[in-house]
């Protein structure tokens, strides 16, 4: 068999995975209470992705089986009461009360997702806040409608000429007034509790500098969403976790330049003054320019390298609406990669002095690259349900876009720092 035949085998294989069902389960001491996911139709029989909370606050995921006639929630919560144990913190409540924060949403011509997104960001429970679009190198005024029509009165409207996903979040940090800043992107939505549970551990923590959250699928109905959340989605497990320069992880050799551990730009958060002080994000990285990702990891990293911490809670509960076609999936592949290298290119170019220590974790970090995109087939594989853990099924298609991108991002940094200049000097 050809290389290409065996590729377009692959593809088929992994396109047989069926759809499954979104569902969240509370076992809140009473009876368990079952409800689909953001937006989904009634659970029924067949294969369900559930979030089983506790007292509200998420615990753990689980894949379950609902034969035909039976009762989806008496099968569901039999499984989640014998896998999904309290975690740390369920039973105790939050420290404290959240700070004044401002929430910044870049967007660009998805007017209908945006809408969605900050509908559940009105619903929040966090007592202070204000929430700023950010319209990034608009083509139509269909996003500058939709916020003066629909959202006026609570919603703040910024356009952001210089495309890129790093320029129209430094765009709404200028702009925003909170002490604290949170960032997510315009096709999730948000947990009523989300801005509180993200924002309230800077209270506790006066060394904090950033936090971020649980990212979880909204919808699995295509067989690249599943795909992707069957490779590990965009969640870092269930347990809360504090990252400490001043006492690096013994089980993260590579720490700080591992961000992609730490959370993603769908969900973090900032002390506004902290993020202002690193100069903000690197306006050459992100989507929307040459680097094609980056830009999250890259704040992760000067905020650490700054001496401040970052924490992990997983309570800070966001679902994404994950790419829907097999060619959104190659994209997304081919981008992670190149994010990848292209962040730590930018990092390396704005703060030359971390470059010994980035020298010597070299070695380890290509081994953790060839692991990290290494081919997996997983026998029984290829369904969501657990998270943290890299043994879940990765095409071999998906896994050369990867290397291939990352080959690229440094490439792609330097073409989007050209290109940026050349935009700041045509706006002069």
């Amino acid at each position: 068999m050809t290389r290409t035949a065996r590729a377009r085998e692959e593809i088929r294989r992994f396109l047989a995975i069926g759809a499954v069902q979104v569902a969240e389960l509370d076992l809140d001491g009473g009876e368990a209470v079952l409800v689909p996911g953001p937006g989904g139709p009634p659970v029924t029989s067949g294969e369900v992705f559930v979030l089983v909370r506790r007292r509200g606050r998420p615990v753990g995921t689980l894949l379950g089986h609902v034969p035909q006639g039976a009762d989806p929630k008496a099968v569901l919560a039999a499984r989640a009461a014998a896998e999904c144990a309290p975690g740390p913190g369920t039973r105790s409540g939050r420290s404290g009360e959240p700070p004044v924060t401002s929430v910044v949403v870049a967007t660009r011509e998805r007017a209908g997702q945006l809408a969605r997104a900050l509908d559940s960001l009105l619903a929040q429970d966090h007592p202070r806040f204000e929430i700023v679009v950010v319209d990034n190198a608009p083509v139509t005024d269909e996003t500058r409608e939709l916020v003066e029509r629909r959202y006026a009165e609570r919603v703040r409207y910024v356009c952001e000429p210089v495309p890129g996903l790093a320029a129209a979040h430094n765009a709404g940090l200028d702009a925003v007034t909170g002490e604290v800043v949170a960032f997510t992107d315009d096709d999730v939505v948000a947990d009523p509790r989300w801005l509180t549970e993200l924002t309230t551990p800077f209270t506790a923590d006066a060394r904090l500098g950033c936090t971020t959250g649980l990212i979880l699928p909204a919808r699995l109905t295509t067989p690249a969403q599943v795909l992707l959340e069957s490779h590990g989605g965009f969640a870092k497990g269930f347990t809360p976790r504090t990252y400490d320069p001043a006492r690096p992880p013994g089980d993260e050799p590579l720490f700080p330049f591992t961000a992609g551990r730490f959370g993603s730009g769908a969900n973090m958060a900032f002390r506004t003054r902290v993020l202002r002080e690193v100069g903000g994000f690197d306006p050459a990285t992100g989507a929307g320019t040459a680097a094609r990702g980056g830009d999250d990891l890259y704040g992760f990293v000067r905020v650490l390298a700054q001496g401040h911490r970052l924490h992990y809670t997983p309570y800070a509960l966001v679902w994404h609406h994950h790419r829907e076609t097999w060619r959104d999936l190659e994209t997304q592949a081919y981008g992670y990669g190149a994010g990848l290298t292209a962040y730590l290119t930018a990092v390396l170019v704005n703060r030359p002095g971390l470059l010994p220590a980035f020298l010597a974790r070299l070695p380890r970090g290509l081994a953790h690259a060839r692991a990290l995109t290494a081919v997996r087939e997983t026998p029984g594989g290829g369904t969501p349900g657990d998270h943290d853990v890299r043994t879940h099924p990765w095409p071999r298609r998906l896994s050369r876009l990867q290397r291939r991108g990352m080959l690229y991002g440094p490439v792609g940094y330097l073409r989007a720092r050209r290109a940026l200049r050349a935009a700041v000097r045509g706006a002069r």
